[in-house]
């Protein structure tokens, strides 16, 4: 019984995607971008869902769930001998597993549309980029800030703004442990979608000649404030302080990523753009009629 009700809250949601033709899109791109198991959808599989057993889910904690590298971060107003009480005494039987090694299976080639009757296109848009860890990841954050932070960035600017082509476009860093990807969305009708993808990838192309002062100091400026509301939140500080343990094997204090920010330099973000230009996109698009791949692009 148990499993009949997980089962049909796991459908209810893949059903759901039916609804949220944005998300659809967006996950048919990370299938196509990243390796396979990587690239799959949390949601699993319709025919998966429906074919799993209990013998297959024990099996499959059996051999994945453990303590070794589960991560556990709290942030707010703690007592540390209690909270160290409580993890032992809640997780102190918990045994490692030996697990098994995850074989890759490269993604499907090429770029590709999804057929759906609707007055409305949406497009995602993914290139290589450094993951969280990498030491020149700040460097990619600001040039994608530059390009999609805020109401001042070249998107939202030269996209919406100037043309008017859509509703929603946006840009951004997406990382895995070891490898990462430019994720970039837009959502336009049918009869602007083409200008749309155009517009849009001829701003990622235009990141090779480089960000400027003025956009840079901007940025930072939207950077520093969020990290100011980010203090105010234990839910906010408890995820950063995971995924840096996760990514980094350590955790950045804020004055430190204050000080990485302050180090931004219009030199380091262009050298890093003309070491890293964008390139190798892989373009998926949702709606009732297929687009052109814009010229000029690999």
């Amino acid at each position: 019984k148990q499993l009949d009700e997980g089962r049909q809250v796991c459908l209810q949601e893949i059903w759901s995607l039916e609804d949220d033709l944005a998300q659809r899109a967006m996950l048919e791109l990370r299938h196509r971008f990243y390796a396979d198991p990587f690239g799959r959808a949390n949601h699993g599989l319709e025919s998966a869902v429906e074919a799993t057993t209990s013998a297959d889910i024990r099996g499959f904690f059996q051999n994945y769930y453990g303590p070794r590298n589960a991560i556990l971060s709290v942030a707010g107003k703690i007592r540390w001998p209690e909270l160290v009480e409580n993890v032992e005494r809640l997780f102190g039987a918990w045994q490692p597993q030996s697990g098994l090694a995850v074989a890759e299976v490269a993604p499907p080639d090429g770029n590709a549309h999804l057929e759906h009757d609707s007055n409305q296109t949406h497009i995602g848009i993914a290139y290589r980029n450094v993951p969280y860890g990498h030491p020149d990841y700040y460097q990619a954050r600001g040039a994608i800030g530059v390009l999609s932070d805020g109401m001042s960035s070249r998107l939202f600017t030269e996209v919406r703004e100037k043309r008017g082509l859509c509703y929603t476009v946006y840009a951004i860093c997406h990382s895995l442990r070891d490898r990462g990807a430019v994720m970039c969305y837009a959502g336009t009708t049918t009869e602007r979608a083409q200008e749309t993808l155009d517009v849009t990838v001829a701003e990622l192309l235009r990141l090779r000649d480089g960000v400027q002062a003025g956009e840079l100091d901007r940025l930072k400026a939207r950077i520093k404030t969020a990290l100011i509301m980010q203090q105010e939140s234990s839910y906010s500080r408890a995820s950063s302080i995971a995924a840096d343990w996760y990514f980094l094997n350590r955790v950045q204090t804020l004055a430190e990523v204050r000080q990485i920010i302050d180090g931004l330099t219009c030199d380091t973000i262009n050298r890093y753009l003309a070491d890293n230009p964008p390139d190798g996109f892989r373009i998926v698009t949702l709606g009732a009629e297929p687009l052109e791949t814009p010229v000029g692009i690999s």
